[in-house]
């Protein structure tokens, strides 16, 4: 059984209180590329929620089931996305499947004017291969206005417009999301950027798990080459997933290049590893929305950080 989490009455809405444990604010390479800070203790595996409401002088206690998804919107509740974007984009399915090597990802995207989609395109790049809802990238770009920019590639359209929907609600000048597939167009894109590549997150990539799909996979070796030959001087690669053998074959790929990535702890020793070189705490501040749901199942979650040497 996991841990709980203290909400007031209500729980069927879950309503955000002060009983959630305050998360850190900290985010991936604040002051140096090097300098991971401490990542916030979150309970895992939340299955129950402890709700307790007081009736005059008596003080009730109850337990009610919640949902994964319930959990996301606590852990995204103070970006207050809004859930009414217009009638043309209609539902948005966050696990559509759409074939990567499909004629119409095979080429290129335009590449965008980089000062008229960033208030200052020369500051540092943190690009998320990948990027699903867009929460994740828009809750770290709220926390870094000045100090980094945040692109988001992603090929489902869907949730490219909603991203984008948000972006404008919250007025935020910093982020940028883009319909693209990584694949094809993360060279054009990053190589054409004003300013230093930081940081490329790949997180939770769709595992594709028959073999003749393999091929479908983000993590092919023109990527890999690309992202080390863009990151950098000690930039950094930071990728995870759910499952095994998907995490295992980004590694590989990964780790093809040892010459020119180190993994993280080769370089700081704080880092705290597991025996197989898993990272063994999530460095962002904030989890995926698939992270979250996967630790709900109770499944482990498979991290690696490489850094670009000089």
């Amino acid at each position: 059984m996991g841990s709980w989490v203290c909400l007031p009455s209500g729980v069927g809405g879950v309503t955000v209180s002060g009983a959630l444990p305050r998360r850190s604010l900290s985010a991936l390479l604040l002051k140096s590329p090097i300098s991971l800070l401490p990542s916030y203790q979150f309970h895992h595996n939340r299955r129950r929620v402890c709700a307790s409401a007081s009736s005059g002088a008596k003080e009730l206690q109850q337990q009610q089931y919640v949902r994964s998804p319930d959990l996301v919107a606590l852990e995204y509740a103070d970006l207050n996305l809004t859930h009414k974007i217009s009638e043309e984009l209609g539902h948005v399915r966050i696990r559509q499947h759409v074939n990567p090597l499909s004629s119409s990802l095979s080429v290129p995207v335009e590449v965008p004017d980089w000062n008229q989609v960033f208030r200052d395109p020369t500051l540092p790049l943190m690009v998320d291969i990948g990027c699903g809802s867009g929460r994740f990238l828009i809750w770290l770009a709220k926390r870094n206005l000045v100090m980094r920019n945040y692109l988001g590639l992603e090929i489902r359209k869907k949730l490219v417009k909603r991203a984008e929907f948000w972006v404008k609600d919250l007025a935020l000048s910093n982020i940028y999301f883009m319909f693209a597939n990584a694949t094809t167009s993360f060279q054009q894109l990053v190589s054409t950027y004003p300013g230093p590549l930081m940081l490329v997150s790949i997180l939770c990539p769709d595992p594709y798990f028959k073999k003749r799909h393999h091929k479908r996979r983000v993590v092919q070796k023109p990527l890999v080459d690309s992202v080390v030959n863009n990151l950098m001087p000690s930039g950094q690669v930071f990728m995870q997933s759910d499952v095994l053998e998907v995490a295992l074959d980004m590694r590989n790929q990964f780790d093809s290049q040892p010459q020119v990535l180190k993994h993280i702890h080769e370089i700081n020793s704080s880092v705290l590893c597991d025996t197989e070189g898993w990272v063994l705490s999530n460095p962002m501040g904030i989890r995926t929305e698939r992270e979250i749901h996967a630790e709900f199942e109770g499944a482990k979650i498979y991290r690696r950080i490489y850094q670009k040497q000089m």
